[in-house]
């Protein structure tokens, strides 16, 4: 971390740390040292807190903090001893100077004077990851997470990008099964990135893989993003505990309800285009509302090239089908590359060709809307997936 990024973190960290001491005053001071000052302008509190503002206006103009502000803050130490703000002052200087047991030293004794000093638990923990001593280190982080105002999620990128080192894995396991709160989220924070999804895998032990894991959708949309199908599919069977491989061609064609979550199974719609939810029986009901166009059901394939046909029935009145229409478009494209209506497919069945440069396809039932509005209410079941075999 360069010296700026140091003071630009301390300000932020500063600012956010409000401590309530013995008075109006005090708690005047944090908020708004100038009116501090014309009430009492010579108490400790008002003085470091002016001296802090100081350094802070210097810091958001990328400007070394003034000496004048950083000797007001160390004279109003001597009288608010129990302060915590300039140890933390002298240990940035230290750090900055190369210093690091008396940055050490500092940041330890701010901490001991308001052990709820989220600076003083910051700047630790920095300081421990850098000289390698990780147990303390994610000591420091468990204390933020505890403690910060926006909870775990404003410390989890900073686990999330120690994580990424495989020698810190064992400790970050071990702080993970005791702290729940803190693994969920720098988990999230790990998912929006598709690079870190071996190191999730690796950091979730077999016993508490999920499908509903909140931080696995995050990663499935992340790899997906990013074009990697195969390891977006691998990572979703791996954590759902669901058999894959390549006769598998649609998962759950029964469109029951499993905890194995989307893209790789059925993903439902409510909203104004219609609703659509799994029955049992292996049905699906899809209630299409006729006045906006949308998807309703859909699920991500990974179909090799090749001819393929779908199949189903259509139970009740087959003419509610014409409202809608079974699409298959390539996950990196918007148009269709084919498309049937529903009562067509379950008469005689659709069969489509997948090419060799789609690597992943996206299958969705839709409703398209008309000047005439056209309500569809349809149910389906027994829908089956198969590839054609050539010359037949």
């Amino acid at each position: 971390m360069t010296a700026r990024r140091l003071i630009v973190g301390l300000v932020a960290l500063l600012l956010a740390a409000v401590i309530v001491r013995n008075s109006a005053v005090d708690a005047l001071a944090e908020r708004d040292p100038t009116a501090a000052s014309r009430i009492w302008s010579t108490h400790p509190a008002v003085r470091i807190a002016a001296g802090m503002t100081a350094i802070a206006t210097a810091a958001r103009a990328r400007q070394a903090a003034p000496d004048d502000a950083v000797q007001q803050v160390a004279n109003a130490a001597i009288k608010a001893p129990l302060a915590s703000e300039p140890f933390l002052v002298k240990g940035v200087q230290a750090q900055l100077a190369g210093q690091s047991q008396t940055a050490e030293q500092a940041f330890v004794a701010a901490e001991r004077r308001n052990p709820r000093s989220l600076p003083a638990h910051y700047f630790l923990a920095e300081h421990y990851f850098r000289a390698r001593d990780a147990t303390r280190g994610f000591n420091e982080i468990a204390a933020l997470a505890r403690m910060a105002p926006n909870g775990v999620g404003g410390i989890a990128p900073y686990i999330a990008a120690y994580a990424r080192d495989r020698a810190n894995w064992p400790r970050l396991r071990a702080m993970f099964r005791a702290n729940p709160e803190i693994e969920e989220a720098a988990l999230v924070a790990l998912a929006t990135d598709a690079a870190n999804a071996d190191t999730i895998v690796a950091l979730v032990p077999e016993n508490r893989r999920s499908g509903r894991s909140p931080w696995l959708p995050v990663l499935l949309n992340s790899l997906v993003t990013a074009g990697d199908f195969a390891k977006a599919r691998a990572t979703w069977a791996t954590m759902s505990g669901v058999r894959t491989g390549p006769d598998l061609l649609v998962f759950n064609p029964e469109f029951a309800k499993l905890t194995a979550p989307p893209p790789f199974n059925w993903e439902f719609t409510s909203s104004a285009v219609g609703l659509a939810e799994g029955q049992p029986g292996g049905r699906l009901h899809a209630i299409f509302y006729g006045q906006e166009s949308g998807v309703l059901v859909r699920q991500l394939l990974l179909l090799r090239p090749g001819a393929y046909r779908l199949s189903m029935r259509l139970i009740g009145d087959r003419s509610q089908g014409k409202a809608l229409s079974w699409s298959l478009r390539c996950a990196k494209q918007q148009n269709a590359l084919a498309a049937v209506p529903v009562d067509v497919a379950a008469t005689s069945g659709w069969r489509f060709a997948i090419s060799g440069d789609c690597a992943a396809q996206w299958l969705e039932l839709s409703g398209t809307s008309s000047d005439v509005t056209q309500q569809a209410d349809i149910v389906i079941a027994g829908l089956e997936l198969r590839r054609e075999v050539e010359g037949g």
